[in-house]
Protein backbone atom coordinates (compact mmCIF):
# COMPACT_ATOMS: atom_id res chain seq x y z
CA UNK A 1 0.00 0.00 0.00
CA UNK A 2 1.01 3.30 -0.98
CA UNK A 3 0.98 6.28 1.62
CA UNK A 4 -1.19 7.61 -1.02
CA UNK A 5 -3.49 4.68 -0.71
CA UNK A 6 -3.14 4.78 3.13
CA UNK A 7 -3.95 8.55 3.77
CA UNK A 8 -7.08 7.54 1.90
CA UNK A 9 -8.00 4.93 3.93
CA UNK A 10 -7.27 6.85 7.27
CA UNK A 11 -10.08 10.00 5.84
CA UNK A 12 -12.53 7.09 4.75
CA UNK A 13 -12.19 6.10 8.56
CA UNK A 14 -12.82 9.49 9.85
CA UNK A 15 -15.59 10.38 7.03
CA UNK A 16 -17.06 7.32 8.56
CA UNK A 17 -16.80 8.25 12.27
CA UNK A 18 -18.00 11.77 11.43
CA UNK A 19 -20.94 9.93 9.15
CA UNK A 20 -22.02 7.72 12.61
CA UNK A 21 -21.77 10.76 14.31
CA UNK A 22 -24.30 12.70 12.70
CA UNK A 23 -26.01 9.52 12.37
CA UNK A 24 -26.36 9.15 15.76
CA UNK A 25 -27.92 12.84 15.90
CA UNK A 26 -30.39 12.63 12.93
CA UNK A 27 -31.66 8.91 13.62
CA UNK A 28 -31.33 8.46 16.97
CA UNK A 29 -31.86 11.69 18.18
CA UNK A 30 -28.81 11.86 20.38
CA UNK A 31 -28.10 15.60 20.36
CA UNK A 32 -24.48 16.77 20.80
CA UNK A 33 -22.98 18.47 23.54
CA UNK A 34 -20.41 20.96 23.44
CA UNK A 35 -17.61 18.28 23.70
CA UNK A 36 -18.82 16.26 21.68
CA UNK A 37 -19.08 18.97 19.00
CA UNK A 38 -15.21 19.65 19.76
CA UNK A 39 -14.57 16.05 19.33
CA UNK A 40 -16.47 16.13 16.02
CA UNK A 41 -14.06 18.81 15.26
CA UNK A 42 -11.30 16.83 16.23
CA UNK A 43 -12.01 13.98 13.89
CA UNK A 44 -12.55 16.51 11.07
CA UNK A 45 -9.11 17.88 11.00
CA UNK A 46 -7.38 14.01 11.37
CA UNK A 47 -9.43 13.63 8.56
CA UNK A 48 -8.79 16.25 6.37
CA UNK A 49 -5.01 16.05 7.66
CA UNK A 50 -5.33 12.51 5.85
CA UNK A 51 -7.21 14.19 2.76
CA UNK A 52 -4.39 16.72 2.13
CA UNK A 53 -1.89 14.42 2.25
CA UNK A 54 -3.46 11.65 0.30
CA UNK A 55 -4.09 14.43 -2.23
CA UNK A 56 -0.14 15.42 -2.13
CA UNK A 57 1.26 12.25 -2.03
CA UNK A 58 4.59 13.77 -0.24
CA UNK A 59 7.73 12.27 -0.35
CA UNK A 60 10.81 13.20 2.15
CA UNK A 61 10.51 15.74 5.26
CA UNK A 62 6.72 16.59 4.04
CA UNK A 63 5.94 13.17 4.99
CA UNK A 64 7.33 14.25 8.47
CA UNK A 65 5.51 17.12 8.51
CA UNK A 66 1.68 15.41 7.96
CA UNK A 67 2.52 12.44 10.10
CA UNK A 68 3.25 15.30 12.96
CA UNK A 69 0.11 17.21 12.28
CA UNK A 70 -2.37 13.82 12.04
CA UNK A 71 -0.60 13.20 15.55
CA UNK A 72 -1.26 16.49 16.76
CA UNK A 73 -4.74 16.86 15.75
CA UNK A 74 -5.13 12.84 17.13
CA UNK A 75 -3.97 14.23 20.78
CA UNK A 76 -6.10 17.14 20.87
CA UNK A 77 -9.07 14.82 20.07
CA UNK A 78 -7.98 12.23 22.31
CA UNK A 79 -6.97 15.46 25.44
CA UNK A 80 -11.02 16.26 24.56
CA UNK A 81 -12.17 13.22 24.73
CA UNK A 82 -10.47 12.17 28.42
CA UNK A 83 -12.20 15.36 29.39
CA UNK A 84 -14.96 14.48 28.29
CA UNK A 85 -14.70 11.11 30.19
CA UNK A 86 -13.52 12.53 33.13
CA UNK A 87 -16.77 14.52 33.40
CA UNK A 88 -18.70 11.66 32.87
CA UNK A 89 -17.10 9.90 35.95
CA UNK A 90 -17.90 12.77 38.13
CA UNK A 91 -20.69 12.21 41.10
CA UNK A 92 -23.95 13.77 40.45
CA UNK A 93 -23.80 16.26 42.66
CA UNK A 94 -20.01 17.55 41.45
CA UNK A 95 -20.94 18.51 37.68
CA UNK A 96 -21.44 22.20 37.06
CA UNK A 97 -25.04 22.86 36.10
CA UNK A 98 -26.21 23.08 32.22
CA UNK A 99 -24.72 25.71 30.43
CA UNK A 100 -26.11 28.08 27.43
CA UNK A 101 -26.10 26.78 24.38
CA UNK A 102 -22.12 26.46 21.91
CA UNK A 103 -24.59 29.23 19.54
CA UNK A 104 -25.01 31.36 21.94
CA UNK A 105 -21.65 31.03 23.95
CA UNK A 106 -19.87 31.90 20.47
CA UNK A 107 -22.23 34.79 19.59
CA UNK A 108 -21.66 36.19 23.44
CA UNK A 109 -17.74 35.29 24.25
CA UNK A 110 -14.42 35.46 22.78
CA UNK A 111 -13.21 31.66 21.11
CA UNK A 112 -10.82 31.83 24.04
CA UNK A 113 -13.78 32.17 26.84
CA UNK A 114 -16.08 29.82 25.07
CA UNK A 115 -12.82 26.91 25.21
CA UNK A 116 -12.53 27.55 28.70
CA UNK A 117 -16.46 27.02 29.37
CA UNK A 118 -16.53 24.16 27.46
CA UNK A 119 -13.71 22.36 28.67
CA UNK A 120 -15.31 22.83 32.19
CA UNK A 121 -18.09 20.81 31.29
CA UNK A 122 -21.30 21.30 32.13
CA UNK A 123 -24.37 18.84 33.42
CA UNK A 124 -25.45 18.02 29.87
CA UNK A 125 -21.93 16.48 28.94
CA UNK A 126 -22.11 14.32 32.11
CA UNK A 127 -25.18 12.37 30.86
CA UNK A 128 -24.41 9.40 29.43
CA UNK A 129 -27.16 8.28 26.42
CA UNK A 130 -25.49 6.22 24.05
CA UNK A 131 -22.87 2.86 25.11
CA UNK A 132 -21.57 0.37 22.94
CA UNK A 133 -20.33 -2.66 24.18
CA UNK A 134 -20.27 -1.41 27.52
CA UNK A 135 -18.48 1.99 26.82
CA UNK A 136 -19.57 5.96 26.33
CA UNK A 137 -19.16 7.69 22.80
CA UNK A 138 -16.14 9.51 24.39
CA UNK A 139 -14.37 6.84 24.70
CA UNK A 140 -14.95 5.84 21.33
CA UNK A 141 -13.88 8.67 20.18
CA UNK A 142 -10.43 8.22 22.56
CA UNK A 143 -9.78 4.92 20.74
CA UNK A 144 -10.72 6.02 17.57
CA UNK A 145 -8.32 8.83 18.10
CA UNK A 146 -5.49 6.66 19.26
CA UNK A 147 -5.68 4.02 16.18
CA UNK A 148 -5.97 6.85 13.42
CA UNK A 149 -3.45 9.23 15.03
CA UNK A 150 -0.78 5.91 15.70
CA UNK A 151 -1.79 4.80 12.04
CA UNK A 152 -1.39 8.36 10.34
CA UNK A 153 1.95 8.75 11.83
CA UNK A 154 3.06 4.84 10.69
CA UNK A 155 1.67 5.29 7.13
CA UNK A 156 3.50 8.47 6.79
CA UNK A 157 7.01 7.39 8.65
CA UNK A 158 7.01 3.98 7.14
CA UNK A 159 9.81 3.26 4.37
CA UNK A 160 8.52 2.36 0.96
CA UNK A 161 9.85 1.21 -1.77
CA UNK A 162 10.47 4.12 -4.80
CA UNK A 163 7.58 5.11 -6.78
CA UNK A 164 8.53 6.38 -10.31
CA UNK A 165 6.37 9.37 -11.42
CA UNK A 166 6.19 10.78 -14.56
Amino acid sequence: MTSRQGNLLGFAAALGLLAYAYYAQVVLHLEPCPLCIFQRVGVFAIGLMFLIAAVHDPVGWARRVYASLLALSALATIGVAIRHLYIQSLPEGSVPACGASLDFMLKVFSLGEVLVKVLTGSGECAKVTWTFLGLAMPAWVLIAALALGAYGTWINLRRQAPVLRF
